[in-house]
C-alpha cells in the first residue's frame, strides 16, 4: 500500500513540476508581450503609414516581434524554464495561448475603460507574437 501512494505521488509530483514550468515560461511571455503593448502604445499616433496597418503586414511583423522578443529573453534566461522534451514541447503548444489570452484579457480592459486598443490586444496578433518568442525559446534554450 505504502508503495502505491508513493508511486501516485511521485507522479502527482512529476505532474505538478510540469504545469509550474509551464507556467513559468507563459509568465516571461506575458511579461515581454506587455512590455510590447506598452511600446506599441507608446508609439502609436507618432509613426503611422497607411501600410503598416495592413492585416497582412501585421501577420508578419508580430511573428518576428515576438522572435525579437525571445532573443532577448535568452539573454536573461538562457535556459529553458521547462525541462525535459515534454515539457518544452508543452510550453511551446500552451504559452502562447496563455499570453495571447492574458493580452486579449488587457485589451478587453482597456476597450471597457474607453481606451484605445492597439492591433497587438486581438487574439490572432497576440498569439503571432507569442508563438514566435516560443519557437525561438524552443529552439535555442538549453
Amino acid at each position: 500500500m505504502e508503495a502505491i501512494i508513493q508511486a501516485l505521488l511521485e507522479v502527482l509530483g512529476g505532474i505538478l513540476s510540469a504545469l509550474l514550468e509551464v507556467f513559468a515560461e507563459a509568465l516571461l511571455q506575458i511579461l515581454a508581450e506587455a512590455l510590447a503593448e506598452v511600446g506599441i502604445h507608446l508609439t502609436r499616433g507618432k509613426v503611422e503609414h497607411a501600410q503598416s496597418r495592413s492585416k497582412w503586414r501585421l501577420m508578419l511583423g508580430y511573428p518576428i516581434l515576438g522572435a525579437i522578443a525571445g532573443g532577448f529573453s535568452l539573454l536573461v534566461f538562457p535556459l529553458s524554464l521547462a525541462h525535459g522534451p515534454t515539457g518544452r514541447v508543452a510550453t511551446l503548444l500552451l504559452a502562447p495561448v496563455l499570453a495571447a489570452a492574458s493580452t486579449v484579457a488587457m485589451g478587453r480592459w482597456r476597450a471597457r475603460r474607453g481606451q484605445d486598443i492597439a492591433s497587438i490586444d486581438r487574439a490572432a496578433y497576440a498569439y503571432l507574437f507569442a508563438l514566435g518568442m516560443a519557437v525561438v525559446r524552443f529552439n535555442w534554450a538549453g
